[in-house]
């Protein structure tokens, strides 16, 4: 093999690892369906792949229903934290799924078909939840939780990492009245679980 072959082959292989990977039960083509046209009923039957975070858990006899708010997907089909929700949906699967494992604050992203609507309350609100019956319900890991911790690296009175209130102490033109943020690292923090995100909508 020569030196270019084995180049063109190492950069390939990177470049693939690189890609972000869509979960292999999540995978699939699907049309973009506005939860708004799901809720008038003008996208009866059509397969979507939703996702966001899990508002309630409800095991009934035979299925479980996820009422969820609903978020844009990433390019791992992976709700995007933080963003602006989309609304709700309800998505129902047969089976029990334990709702102190599946509980509030959760990510998940489901597959199935469109199949109506249900009202559900929102506090005296009666809102229509497109209703999705799922073949595939992704749980997807916690998210970590970081913490800042200040860094240090000035030089001054109280030795090389400087003042560790104000950061002032010496620099290219000598000691002098300078101020120098300090700079933050951020760390994960394992021991705690993420808070979920503030929601803009």
């Amino acid at each position: 093999m020569s030196r270019r072959t084995l180049f063109l082959s190492v950069m390939g292989a990177l470049a693939l690892g690189g890609c972000a990977t869509i979960p292999t039960p999540l995978q699939g083509n699907y049309t973009p369906v506005a939860l708004s046209a799901a809720q008038t009923g003008a996208a009866s039957a059509a397969p979507v792949r939703w996702g966001g975070e899990i508002i309630e858990t409800k095991p009934r006899e035979q299925q479980t229903c996820f009422f969820v708010l609903a978020e844009p997907l990433d390019s791992q089909a992976r709700p995007k934290a933080g963003e602006q929700s989309l609304g709700r949906f309800v998505a129902c699967k047969q089976g029990f799924y334990d709702p102190e494992v599946f509980h509030k604050g959760r990510e998940i992203t489901v597959t199935g078909t469109l199949n109506g609507s249900v009202q559900h309350k929102v506090g005296q609100f009666d809102y229509t939840y497109p209703k999705v019956e799922a073949n595939n319900v992704y749980l997807w890991p916690k998210r970590p939780l970081y913490v800042e911790r200040p860094y240090y690296n000035s030089w001054g009175p109280w030795g090389p990492w400087g003042d560790p209130f104000w950061g002032g102490g010496w620099g290219p033109w000598g000691y002098g009245p300078w101020y120098y943020p300090p700079r933050v690292i951020v760390v994960p923090d394992r021991d705690r679980e993420p808070p979920p995100p503030p929601k803009k909508g």
